[in-house]
């Protein structure tokens, strides 16, 4: 039977769960950045947030790379921060939700977490105008610098909404040697399974 959970407002639950599994993971957080991410999961929720309207074809997923050329040049300040939030965004939202769908792409997840690194750092050093905008930047500064440690604590919301059973070592084996995530690490531990750090060095070279 499937796993279901009911829940009054998807944005406490987001709330509640990114707040409990950040805590596990021990990963610090400004309240700022705390709320932009609830922001983040609640609207990407909607699938029409999610895609993208692409004329003549309905909704879609734009590739990653696109969507940073298009940024890049990007005739106004205004749209290339758009375009840069929504690459950030979308490579934060997929890694960490949907790492299964990244483990069998063929980008790994670094490229992921290359994407939205670059993303959030790149509108953290673009000029603020305002508070707003002050604000923002110091929320990108931060998702760029601990965005691998934030995935890692989306994987473990998406893992509590779905509870990983023995079918799960190959999936989070291979993440850890991919990417050697500390929390693939930990929950292959606490499935019976001791990650050896020369395995993953053979992998990576």
């Amino acid at each position: 039977m499937a796993h279901v959970i009911a829940v009054e407002s998807l944005e406490d639950w987001f709330r509640q769960s990114f707040a409990e599994a950040r805590q596990q993971r021990k990963v610090e957080a400004a309240a700022p950045t705390e709320h932009y991410v609830v922001q983040l999961l609640t609207g990407f929720a909607r699938s029409d947030r999610f895609y993208e309207y692409v004329e003549g074809s309905g909704y879609k997923l734009r590739p990653l790379a696109s969507i940073m050329a298009d940024a890049v040049e990007a005739p106004s300040l205004e749209e290339r921060q758009q375009m840069l939030r929504r690459l950030g965004d979308l490579a934060l939202f997929i890694a960490g939700f949907f790492s299964e769908y990244v483990h069998r792409r063929p980008v790994d997840m670094g490229y992921y977490s290359e994407m939205g690194e670059t993303a959030y750092s790149m509108l953290s050093d673009l000029p603020a105008t305002d508070m707003r905008g002050r604000a923002l930047a110091e929320v990108f500064g931060e998702l760029t610098a601990k965005f691998r440690q934030f995935v890692d604590v989306l994987n473990e919301m998406a893992r509590q909404a779905r509870p990983e059973d023995e079918r799960d070592l190959l999936r989070l084996y291979e993440q850890w040697l991919k990417s050697g995530s500390s929390r693939a690490a930990e929950r292959l531990r606490a499935l019976g399974l001791e990650p050896a750090e020369a395995a993953r060095t053979r992998f990576t070279h």
